[in-house]
């Protein structure tokens, strides 16, 4: 134990609390890394400062509070911030010294309805995932395309589903011409994704040995059957190298086949047109291309529909006049209350987070012609769980109350 707090005096100058700057000069003077070209370049130092902020002690604090939002009760979110100070400080000084190593991914199998394998990390190693997201996402969002919808800010399924219906009015100029859309999707993309590939992709615009290296640990961590392939579904990581890696596909397809009415959530696109001729062209060329980035169309779900026989895209069946909940969807939602039910009867979940969980839910199926379905919802949520009520519902009825204003009188209640 003597050992590690000289390590941590020694590196990360714990006694004044100048982390830092400190671990700055430590990366610096690290023999492994140091360059001993006086004439560093600006491109160079501008890298060099990159690694410097992902390591820097605030960026791994900003880290760990994204890491442990919603999961506050957690008992390894709990036992990680008893010493919290010390644990980021340890982090960090594995991160600076390429020492750091994460822990087994735990896996899972969840149906939703589909089968999917989830690959948990250790909290800890969250925390890196933020922090390495936390720097070089910013780099990358403003080269990625307009109409690139998932994982990003101020994006998500309701603007993709916006974005959906504008353009369906475009191309049919109001129903008055035919509309023929190419709903695609990749075949097992996640478990496709090649490691060099995707790390060429990176030093695009990351060209640093210091967080490439890092990233490569991070890859390198889910076991897969075929080498230097496949991401694990579950690390926030995961999520934007997926953006990252068909950053590709989305400047192929705007710039190269200069495609108009394009909208692609992770892997799932669609494509708009008059013609279905153009599209099955589209079809031919995207498939090749994605060839030359080892990966492939779905042949099974890569299909050219008008949309008067309605597209499934982001869990509605997508019409022009109207949408609707895919039944598996529907089939989810009622399976999740009953699931609730147990894990709140066996005091495993909080009312607050099943109430948020519905409420997210009911938000997301109001985009379609939901009505009578969500009020179906609603009446067997309340019969599951009636006399409860949520911290959410509580602060909303004070904030009404405080904006009530007395009639007659101009004194806030």
């Amino acid at each position: 134990m003597k050992g590690l707090h000289g390590l941590r005096a020694l590196v990360l100058n714990n006694d004044n609390n100048n982390s830092n700057a400190n671990g700055n000069n430590n990366l610096n003077n690290n023999a492994r890394f140091a360059s001993n070209n006086p004439s560093t370049t600006r491109h160079q130092k501008m890298e060099h400062d990159l690694y410097q902020k992902l390591c820097s002690y605030e960026n791994l604090e900003l880290a760990w509070r994204r890491a442990r939002r919603h999961k506050t009760l957690k008992p390894y979110v709990i036992e990680f911030e008893k010493n919290l100070k010390d644990n980021l400080l340890l982090l960090r000084a594995e991160i600076l010294f390429h020492s750091y190593r994460p822990k087994p991914l735990e896996t899972f199998i969840i149906r939703d309805p589909k089968t999917r394998k989830i690959s948990k990390s250790d909290f800890r190693d969250r925390i890196v995932h933020h922090a390495v997201c936390n720097i070089i996402e910013p780099v990358f969002d403003k080269t990625f395309i307009h109409d690139s919808y998932a994982n990003r800010k101020g994006k998500g399924v309701i603007k993709a589903l916006e974005r959906f219906d504008k353009f369906k009015r475009k191309v049919s100029r109001n129903d008055t011409k035919p509309c023929f859309v190419l709903k695609a999707d990749i075949k097992r993309y996640f478990d496709t994704v090649d490691y060099e590939i995707l790390v060429q992709i990176l030093k695009q615009k990351i060209n640093d040995a210091h967080i490439i290296w890092l990233i490569k640990i991070i890859l390198g961590n889910h076991r897969t059957k075929e080498n230097g392939k496949g991401m694990p579904l579950g690390n926030l990581t995961s999520q934007f190298f997926a953006n990252a890696y068909l950053n590709e596909l989305d400047r192929y397809i705007k710039h190269t086949l200069k495609v108009k009415y394009y909208i692609r959530y992770v892997d799932d696109f669609v494509i708009m047109e008059n013609s279905r001729e153009k599209l099955e062209g589209y079809k031919v060329a995207i498939n090749g291309f994605l060839k030359t980035i080892k990966l492939e169309l779905h042949p099974d779900k890569s299909k050219i529909s008008r949309i008067k026989q309605g597209i499934c895209f982001l869990g509605f069946r997508n019409y022009y006049y109207h949408k609707l909940l895919k039944k598996s969807n529907i089939r989810k939602m009622e399976n999740k209350l009953s699931k609730f039910k147990e894990q709140f009867g066996n005091n495993k979940i909080r009312y607050d987070k099943i109430y948020v969980s519905i409420e997210g839910w009911i938000a997301y199926a109001h985009y379609g012609n939901t009505y009578k379905l969500r009020k179906k919802i609603l009446k067997k949520f309340e019969e599951l769980f009636p006399n409860q009520i949520a911290n959410t519902e509580i602060n909303r009825w004070v904030s009404i109350l405080k904006s009530v204003t007395v009639h007659g009188d101009k004194t806030n209640l």
